[in-house]
């Protein structure tokens, strides 16, 4: 089981960047379609990356039809779009015969119409309020991920891990600690 994030004709580096750093941190494949709204070596782009760029998978796709072509057999594709009324979060992502795919559109115009329309049951919708017309690119990347991850039981993550210079390690041997209620005064 592998996961994707797909984004489709993506326009701003900051939010491509931070999505990589996503991606290298869980270990997710980053598919990017072409064309791109700037320059794959961008200075704002890597340094939203940081210093993650060696640890993630990036495949490059001349446009959305040559992506298509790449899907196999045993591949979920999601479209994440605010026009879907059905819930990312409904979804089951666990079968660990599946390579999941999520696309997500264009910062400005989402994704096309067509495409949305011929995949019409495989749009998912973030919730939300109608104060805003979308979530940022790179927060919803991480939402719809973090939960296929969730529901995967963070395949190859760690789920805690103990630094050197940890500002909790006195507290690891004393649960007492946490049986308390937040907010309550010791």
């Amino acid at each position: 089981m592998t996961n994707h994030v797909v984004l489709y004709e993506p326009l701003m580096p900051a939010n491509t960047g931070n999505i990589a750093r996503t991606c290298a941190g869980t270990n997710t494949v980053l598919d990017l379609i072409e064309p791109l709204g700037f320059q794959i070596d961008n200075k704002k782009m890597k340094r939203a990356g940081l210093d993650y760029w060696d640890k993630v998978d990036v495949r490059m796709h001349d446009d959305l039809n040559a992506f298509l072509k790449t899907l196999g057999p045993n591949d979920e594709m999601y479209l994440i779009s605010k026009f879907s009324s059905k819930n990312y979060a409904e979804v089951d992502y666990t079968d660990p015969k599946k390579n999941y795919y999520f696309v997500f559109g264009k910062e400005t115009t989402g994704l096309p119409e067509t495409f949305m329309r011929e995949y019409y049951d495989r749009n998912l919708r973030i919730p939300m309020s109608d104060n805003i017309r979308c979530y940022n690119l790179s927060n919803s990347v991480a939402m719809v991920l973090l939960e296929a991850l969730r529901q995967q039981g963070f395949p190859n993550m760690e789920t805690a891990h103990h630094y050197e210079n940890d500002k909790l390690k006195d507290d690891y041997n004393r649960p007492e600690r946490y049986e308390r209620n937040l907010g309550e005064k010791k």
